[in-house]
């Protein structure tokens, strides 16, 4: 099955519990070109992309992933991107499939104002796929298919022509897993996605992406980052690098490090296999304090897990209550993530 009509992600393809398995077992691939992908390019790109966003690339250099956040004057996360830096003044940033239009306006801003007009903006988003081959197995599996897509490391970028497709490939993923992000040439998604089918890596929907993502804390946007939250809320300050200089939001990021968070994003464990939902009141010795962002059931434990914002003196350990359907679930405050390498 060629899963490239539209570019919308399935909720499922067999069956989300097993999928969920065969990538923390074995290795599956995602088809995640509803991703963004833009293009900054020229002599102030890099300028351009330190303004607009959080982390320093300075720390990374040609050949290397980085991840990083835009955020609003008030310091809330537009976005949460990876950065691949391809050659010396050529750098692709992924966006969230919905951010891509607004990010590249603002970039083009930044452009002008920081990158001394020397930066292009282009949007490819239309012109390639991007397949997430992810799993214990990944990168054996996808040498079968061909060895130097399997190559890169963590956080490694390379370009490689397969079949005559120049694509752009890179160690990084949304799984916690080990794996292969691959842009591919629009043209030739459908060779690949059958070649690493038949390598024997099994294709997985959106609900195992969002439960493996869950099971890792990672922050999905619009859940955990978005309007009204900040990196530091999200337990995410190592994503700012204030040390570099400027950048976009940093005004209103240093009022609220210094004068510190009123809510951090903790992790919820049910006692039981009830499953949590977005919204769902927390309450803590019969008080309100705060509500699920992300919920879910943990194929990886068993029972279910959830993210929230919390008061920060909330500690790990803390016994709590999940509103569920009207009824309270006993739940335990951990800190994310919910399933370790080690442990898993």
């Amino acid at each position: 099955m060629v899963p490239f009509g539209g570019w919308e992600m399935p909720i499922q393809y067999t069956g989300v519990l097993d999928e969920h398995r065969a990538c923390r077992e074995h290795a599956v691939v995602f088809d995640v070109s509803h991703l963004g992908a833009v293009w900054v390019r020229g002599g102030g790109a890099l300028a351009t992309l330190q303004y607009a966003l959080t982390n320093d690339l300075n720390r990374i250099a040609v050949g290397r992933a980085q991840y990083s956040h835009h955020l609003a004057d008030d310091a809330h996360v537009v976005d949460d991107i990876i950065v691949w830096w391809v050659g010396d003044d050529d750098l692709l940033v992924m966006p969230n499939a919905s951010n891509t239009d607004p990010l590249v306006g603002s970039l083009e801003a930044i452009a002008l104002s920081h990158g001394g007009g020397n930066a292009t903006v282009a949007d490819v988003t239309a012109t390639r796929a991007v397949l997430a081959i992810q799993g214990p197995e990944a990168r054996a599996r996808l040498a079968g298919v061909d060895d130097a897509l399997a190559a890169p490391g963590r956080f490694r970028v390379a370009a490689v022509t397969w079949r005559g497709h120049e694509c752009l490939v890179a160690g990084t993923g949304y799984t916690g897993e080990d794996g292969i992000e691959i842009h591919v040439p629009a043209a030739g998604a459908p060779e690949l996605w059958d070649a690493v089918v038949e390598a024997g890596l099994v294709p997985a929907g959106l609900g195992a992406r969002d439960t493996l993502r869950l099971e890792m804390g990672y922050p999905l946007h619009g859940h955990e980052l978005g309007p009204g939250i900040t990196p530091l809320q999200a337990g995410l300050g190592w994503v700012v690098r204030f040390d570099k200089g400027d950048f976009k939001g940093r005004a209103a990021l240093e009022q609220e490090r210094d004068a510190g968070v009123t809510r951090l994003l903790r992790g919820l464990v049910v006692d039981g296999r009830q499953v949590p939902r977005t919204e769902y009141a927390v309450s803590i010795d019969g008080n309100a304090v705060g509500e699920v962002t992300s919920g879910n059931f943990s194929p990886t434990l068993g029972c279910g897990i959830a993210l929230a914002f919390m008061p920060p003196a909330v500690e790990p350990g803390t016994a709590a209550t999940i509103d569920i359907r009207g009824r309270p679930v006993a739940a335990t405050v951990v800190d994310p993530p919910f399933v370790s390498q080690e442990g898993k």
